[in-house]
Formats: structure tokens, sequence, C-alpha cells
């Protein structure tokens, strides 16, 4: 008898005795879009920080190790088998397939693209389109579309198991997840979501097998985003302080800034601290954005503690001494990040599911707190420095040069056959699936003709690595130095 978790959408024959999560695993190992992630950013491009930096792969790699490992400890101490360590691994592979090039910035600039030119209502988002891709873009010899995962697997892979349109009425049985917020004028903005609405009705099949409550991650899905964070709030760390570009100084002018007058910080009012300059301040906005989201587990004494540590073990520790390359400065580091995953790993448990914000699986708070000050640093001192910023507005400016090229292109009635097939498979494979929306969501089809054209540019565009949407950008604005090399890549 098949488990409601292991089924799949089409049928297929597997071997006897064959473990189906093994299968989706490989199957997710093996893909293209899998093998694609070792050539785009996670943060900074290796070519710009001058030092080894993770990318996409190496990223994912990590988080399933940790994923994996957090897995196993929970049911150990639960005496029985409640999280899949293989779904959980799957899940942890495919959790970043959909991040198009030049890694957050690329996300950002396509999903303003689809909403503002495309006319894209649920615009892009990483996470959707990993869902896509599992489901619908990638290929495997016995499907017609997508990989024909297991429910387990798809259900597990989808971080926020919900699409933009997700209704009011839904949120308001539990209150609004993480993701969704609700805006001062009542009306809740969605986000961050992991299915867009053409890919919506798979997900939910999905979840029915699961335990899973409404708008809440699987156990498995909640392991992933766990070492998701984990992994982000200690790697990106480590990139950057063999980079040199964890300035001690300025780090530690805001820790010691916030911690040398802690009671002093939290008499001042909301305007003031955000107006402020001062080193400190920052600190300060991070303490009351924690209270305000997370009231339920934030913690001025927790955020007290998780403050000192990391200043005392990241600020007047490691990067005291700057990194030279040495094998002492090599396990010095290591020391480090192992010290810190091991304590994030070890502090993971289930948790009864009493507040939206939560999923079945959460750091303790201890645990959270030192994850959000660690993340800090890389945000403050990495995300918004300037010299980041002026390279992060030339990317975004060849993904909307290549957008708005291929419609155009699109919509040369002269020269439309020579489109790349790529895309104009693309295109068809989006047209099929708005055909096939229930009535109460299906468009018309001239709707349908224009949707699936402009969800057909945005999976190619997005499918690309940052090496060939820097080629597609120069090619299409007639500018390639060597035309016949771009050949099937595009």
């Amino acid at each position: 008898m098949t488990l409601p978790t292991a089924s799949r959408v089409y049928d297929e024959r597997e071997t006897d005795g064959a473990d189906p999560w093994s299968i989706d695993l490989e199957r997710i190992q093996f893909s293209p879009y899998f093998s694609r992630l070792s050539a785009v950013t996670q943060v900074v491009s290796p070519s710009i920080s001058g030092a080894p930096v993770h990318n996409r792969l190496t990223h994912s790699l990590k988080v399933s190790a940790i994923a994996r490992v957090v897995a196993l400890q929970l049911n150990t101490r639960a005496g029985r088998d409640v999280c899949n360590p293989t779904v959980v691994e799957a899940a942890a592979y495919a959790h970043d397939l959909g991040h198009p090039p030049f890694g957050h910035l690329g996300e950002t600039t396509l999903d303003r693209l689809a909403r503002t030119e495309l006319g894209l209502t649920d615009g892009f988002e990483g996470n959707a389109q990993t869902y896509r891709i599992l489901t619908a873009l990638d290929v495997v010899e016995n499907a017609p579309r997508g990989l024909n995962l297991t429910a387990a697997v798809r259900a597990a892979s989808a971080k926020y198991p919900w699409s933009p349109l997700v209704s009011a009425a839904e949120i308001e049985r539990i209150g609004p997840p993480r993701g969704i917020r609700r805006a001062p004028d009542g009306a809740y903005r969605v986000h961050k979501y992991s299915v867009y609405d053409i890919d919506a009705d798979d997900l939910a099949h999905a979840r029915e097998g699961t335990d899973a409550e409404p708008l809440r991650q699987t156990i498995e899905g909640a392991v992933m985003d766990l070492a998701d964070d984990i992994a982000y709030s200690v790697h990106d760390v480590d990139d950057f302080y063999r980079a040199g570009i964890l300035d001690h100084a300025p780090i530690a002018a805001e820790f010691r800034g916030w911690l040398d007058d802690v009671l002093e910080w939290r008499t001042r009012d909301d305007a003031e601290v955000r107006a402020e300059l001062v080193p400190g301040a920052a600190l300060e906005r991070l303490r009351r954005k924690m209270r305000r989201d997370d009231p339920w587990v934030a913690d001025d004494e927790a955020f007290l503690a998780a403050v000192s540590d990391v200043d005392a073990d990241l600020v007047t520790d490691l990067l005291a001494r700057p990194f030279d390359g040495s094998l002492t400065a090599e396990r010095r580091l290591a020391s480090f990040t192992d010290r810190w995953i091991r304590r994030f790993q070890e502090s993971a448990q289930l948790r009864p599911l009493d507040t939206p914000r939560s999923g079945p699986v959460a750091l303790s708070p201890w645990a959270w707190h030192h994850v959000e000050v660690l993340k800090f640093v890389h945000k403050r001192f990495v995300l918004s420095r300037p010299d980041l910023a002026i390279q992060q507005r030339g990317m975004s400016r060849i993904l909307a040069r290549s957008v708005r090229a291929l419609g155009e292109w699109l919509d040369d009635d002269l020269d439309r056959a020579r489109t790349p097939r790529r895309l104009r498979e693309l295109i068809a494979l989006a047209r099929e699936q708005y055909a096939a929306l229930p009535a109460d969501r299906r468009p018309t089809d001239a709707e349908a003709e224009t949707l699936a054209r402009s969800r057909g540019i945005v999976d190619y565009v997005a499918s690309l690595t940052d090496a060939q949407a820097f080629t597609l950008s120069e090619a299409i604005s007639g500018r390639a130095d060597r035309l016949w090399s771009l050949g099937q890549r595009l």
C-alpha cells in the first residue's frame, strides 16, 4: 500500500523495496537546475570579493547537511520517527533551485518587472520558482512535466505554503504567519510565498496527505527552513571575514555603542531611534523590530545575552585578527563556524503551534536571538555597503534589459520564429497550465496568452546562471564578443 506522502502526480513503476524519498533526492541531485546553482551568486560573486565565497550550490549542500543532523536529533529525542531525514535532505537540496541570477538582487528585480511591466499579479518569488521547477519546468523520463516527486518532498519544499492570492479569511483563522504582514490599512501583504497561482493546485494536492495545518509548514519543511537560517547566519560571516570585507572597527563600535548604554537606549522613543545615526542605534532598531514582529519569543534579556556573546566571540575574538590565509587563521575560523552551527543544531526542538509565526520545529529562544544578531552583522555591514549597491544596480539593469528585449522580440511578427526554442516551449507550457485552471480562476484566452508569454519570459531569464544572464544581455544588445559561443547555452 502506498502511503499518501509517497504518492506521485503521475503513476510510475518503481523498483520493489525502493525508498521513494531516496528516488526524489537523486532526481533533485542530478537535475541540471541543481548543477546550475554552482554558477549563481549567493550574496556576492567570487570575482567581486576576491575570495572563494559561497554560491547557491555550496550553500545548499551545507543546508542539507545541517538539516539531516537536526532531523536525526529530533527523532532521537522523541524516541520515534517524527521527521523523515531523507525528505528533509531532498527539500534542502531543492530549496534554492528557483533563485535567479545575481542573488536576492535578481529576485527583487524580476519581481518588480513581473508585476509592473509584464502584468503578472503574482510576480516573481524565488521560493515559488523553486516549486515551479520541481513540478513543471524540470523533466524526468516518467512524467510529462516536472520531476514527479512524492507529496512529502513537494510539501516539504514549500517554506511558505501558500500562494500570493491566499484569502484574508484563511489568514484570519490563525493570524498572519511569517511571510505575511498586516498593513496599517488592515489589508494583508503577502511578501513571501512558495507557489504561484498557476501551480497552487499541485501544492494543495501534495499537502492533502500530510498532517500540516493550513498555512503551516510540514515538520520536514520547518527543519529545512531552520537549517537554511543556521547556514546563512554562520557561513556569510565566514565568507566576508575571509574576503576582508567585515571591517572590525565599525562593527566593534556598533556593538560597544549599544552594550555600553543598554538601559539608556530602552528609554528613547521610536522616532528618535529611527533617525539616530550613532553607533548602537542599528542594534537598538533590531531589538525593537524583533519585539514588534515576534513578541511571542523576543526577550530583552535574551537579546542582551546574544549581543554580548556575538561581541565576545565574533567581534572581539575573531574579527579583531584579520584573516591572513594561514593555517592558524583557518583553524580559528573553522572552530568558530563549527561551534556555532553545533549549538544551533542542538537547540532545535518540536514545539506546539501556539503562534502563527512559528513552525512545528523551531530554534530555542536563546538560539533564535543569536541567529538574528549574527544575521544583523551581515545585513548591516555587507548588504548595506555602497560599493555593493553600485554593483547590484548594474546587475539589475542587465536583467531588465534582457526581459524587455525578449518581450520586444516576441512582439516582432517578422522575427518571432527565431526566438530561442526553450523560451517558446516555456510559454507553451504556461499556456497549457493556465488553460487547465479551474473555471473560477481561469483567465480568458486572450488573458492566458498574455500571462503565458510573461511567465515564460520570467521562467527563461530566471533559469540562467550569472554568466549566462550577462552574456544574453550583451548579445541581445548587439555587444557580444563571441557570437557563436552562445549556441545552445541560451
